[in-house]
């Protein structure tokens, strides 16, 4: 058996360049949003109010379930928060 190395875990995980890098890019607006959240000391509640969604919601993007949203539902929700999305492309 030959073992594969990968860039990061979602190239490894996806079936497609294209799913891999939009898994990435949830990952990291995820991950943004929590670090914001811990940040300014908000409750799940507090939360979910200013971004616009369910606490329920709030609680599934705290634990990292990414398969249940969309890139453009975390865009929203940051600009909810009055945060700015800076987008850059380069080479793979």
């Amino acid at each position: 058996m030959q073992s594969q190395t990968f860039t990061n875990v979602f190239d490894a995980l996806a079936n497609t360049p294209e799913e891999a890098a939009n898994l990435t890019a949830r990952a990291t607006l995820m991950r943004e949003l929590a670090a914001l959240i811990a940040r300014e000391g908000w409750t799940q509640t507090e939360a979910a109010r200013r971004c616009g969604v369910t606490q329920p919601r709030m609680s599934d993007l705290l634990r990292g379930r990414i398969s249940r949203f969309s890139l453009d539902a975390l865009v929203n929700m940051a600009a909810a928060c009055g945060q700015r999305i800076h987008l850059a492309m380069e080479p793979a």
